[in-house]
């Protein structure tokens, strides 16, 4: 195995998740806010999961996004 392509291969994928799932959060809580349905001072429940499969591996995170 390369350790430097592997290793690289991971940073890609979890750069990409974190920067497009932080643009499409952004925009679903500036709608929300515009619809009404949030006043802009909530914590709200988040969760990610992570799988890989061949692997069997299922990672999953929870944390409030806060925007206050």
């Amino acid at each position: 195995m390369n350790q430097d392509a592997f290793q690289h291969s991971i940073r890609t994928l979890l750069k990409n998740v974190g920067v497009n799932t932080q643009q499409e959060i952004e925009k679903a809580v500036q709608q929300a806010i515009d619809e009404g349905k949030l006043k802009g001072d909530e914590h709200l429940p988040a969760r990610v999961t992570v799988e890989v499969d061949g692997i069997d591996l299922a990672l999953t995170f929870d944390r409030d996004i806060t925007l206050e």
